[in-house]
């Protein structure tokens, strides 16, 4: 008798199972990680290449050294900060983090007002593969934030969603993860003045 219960009983178990998430929520927190890899290599890259190519230019901007030592220290600044896997869990590293890359966007913007200012810099070849280079270079940095944020709402979704939120309060434990989020006031144009 106990033998005919057992079979439905396990087959029971195992769809049970099949349907909890536990695989799912892996799945997608392992995506998140991979997406936060793609942004640590985009802004490594950027980290890379800009010391390169400002060294190349340094010497056609003599006019605005001051932008160009922002840029070095911003990026100093961004290098000093140990990037780990474990900093998506840490709001305030996080914080800390996203502020270190805003001074350096900050930066870069200012030396792009430089181009505008003094078109003869911009005439220069060298001038204009940095140009291109580290706008090339911040769209791969909006590109990996962008695929982050969709990870991070996927994952977030499926520890969220019945049944996996039982597989997790009971199993896992997982928390949210934090999307990348707008700097106060990046809503407004910024006003470029001559």
């Amino acid at each position: 008798m106990v033998r005919k219960w057992i079979s439905p009983a396990l087959f029971l178990l195992l769809i049970t199972l099949a349907g909890c998430g536990y695989n799912t929520m892996q799945a997608n927190e392992e995506a998140v990680k991979a997406a936060w890899g793609d942004v640590e290599a985009a802004y490594q890259r950027r980290n890379d290449l800009i010391p390169n190519l400002v060294e190349v230019v340094k010497a056609y901007a003599k006019h605005e050294r001051e932008t160009l030592q922002a840029v070095t220290e911003a990026r100093a600044k961004v290098g000093s900060i140990q990037v780990t896997k474990d900093m998506i869990d840490n709001p305030q590293a996080f914080a800390q983090f996203q502020a270190a890359q805003g001074a350096i966007s900050s930066a870069l913007s200012r030396l792009m007002v430089v181009v505008e200012r003094y078109p003869d810099l911009k005439a220069n070849q060298n001038f204009k593969d940095l140009q291109h280079q580290l706008e090339g270079t911040e769209n791969r940095i909006n590109v990996a934030r962008s695929r982050y944020n969709k990870a991070v709402q996927e994952f977030n979704t499926s520890i969220r969603i019945f049944p996996n939120n039982l597989t997790n309060s009971l199993l896992l434990h997982l928390k949210p993860k934090e999307p990348f989020k707008a700097e106060a006031g990046s809503e407004k144009a910024p006003q470029v003045k001559f």
